[in-house]
């Protein structure tokens, strides 16, 4: 799962036909890729109305995958991509077999590497602010310098660029990338600028790693 500005935007409890406005307003300031979660209401629905709205080299996926029947919904509902917040071997090869990129939720060392042996695309380190932030992103690129990491929990503008130095492959994002006056109000323009304004600052981190 390769994305050129490596930022997932991550929306929980959202509205239906509120979250497919703000799919588009976020794909056009430049976000790739928009995660919703398994436990938002209707979450399926979402995803299988919103799908075909995708534009080319932009991806709709789904998280909080905790098992392997959800992963299943959610392939059905026509994820594009799946993540989980929890290691379960059985969902990564369900996701290998169904020929899908999964991140795969992981937080010790031991369960890093799990993940990464057993075929993640990307191993999500959650919740990474919790553990330290970039410094733990850091300390896991020691000996993993090989696994693509994403940190998700605690990712923000002030300190996004610092995970990127830190060696992160991606970023899960939510409140901080849409922000949280423009989900409030549905104010689109608004959430369309802070997404510009996310999206530029990694493209500027990135450059700078």
């Amino acid at each position: 799962m390769e994305l050129e500005v490596p930022v997932i935007g991550i929306l929980r409890g959202v509205e239906g036909d509120f979250f497919g406005e703000v799919m588009q307003a976020s794909f056009a300031a430049g976000l790739m890729a928009m995660e919703v979660t398994m436990n938002t209401p209707g979450a399926e629905e979402i995803v299988r109305k919103c799908r075909p709205a995708v534009p080319d080299g932009r991806l709709l996926g789904m998280g909080t995958i905790r098992n392997l029947p959800e992963a299943r919904r959610a392939v059905a509902a026509g994820a594009m991509f799946l993540v989980t917040p929890n290691l379960d071997i059985g969902v990564i090869e369900y996701a290998k077999t169904a020929a899908i990129p999964i991140v795969v939720g992981a937080l010790t060392p031991t369960e890093v590497y799990t993940a990464w042996s057993a075929g993640a695309d990307l191993v999500k380190v959650f919740p990474c602010g919790a553990m330290g932030g970039p410094q733990y992103i850091k300390d896991l690129r020691g000996p993993f310098d090989h696994i693509r990491l994403a940190a998700v929990g605690g990712v923000s503008l002030a300190n996004v660029a610092e995970y990127f130095g830190a060696g992160a492959a991606a970023v899960g994002v939510s409140t901080s990338l849409f922000g949280s006056k423009a989900l409030q109000e549905k104010d689109l323009d608004l959430l369309g600028q802070n997404v510009k304004k996310f999206i530029d600052h990694c493209r500027i981190a990135q450059d700078r790693v």
